[in-house]
């Protein structure tokens, strides 16, 4: 291999490498958001399934009535 032929693959790898570093830097952005949105949704989904326990919980105390000799 002559030296031109190095230098040639030489820049075609550090271009590679800058598309790969360029990449990953899209990839990790991504990955960040998609953590952020999650956490987000599962905080929604807590709340949303305390409310509807409370719900439920209130239904079940109206709805549940005592014997009549217990009045």
């Amino acid at each position: 291999m002559s030296d031109e032929q190095i230098g040639e693959k030489l820049v075609r790898m550090e271009s590679l490498v800058t598309h790969l570093e360029r990449q990953y830097d899209e990839l990790n952005k991504v990955v960040l958001e998609q953590g952020k949105a999650l956490a987000k949704l599962t905080n929604q989904h807590e709340r949303l399934a305390d409310s509807l326990l409370d719900i439920r919980q209130d239904e079940i105390r109206r709805d549940t009535r005592k014997p009549p000799h217990y009045q």
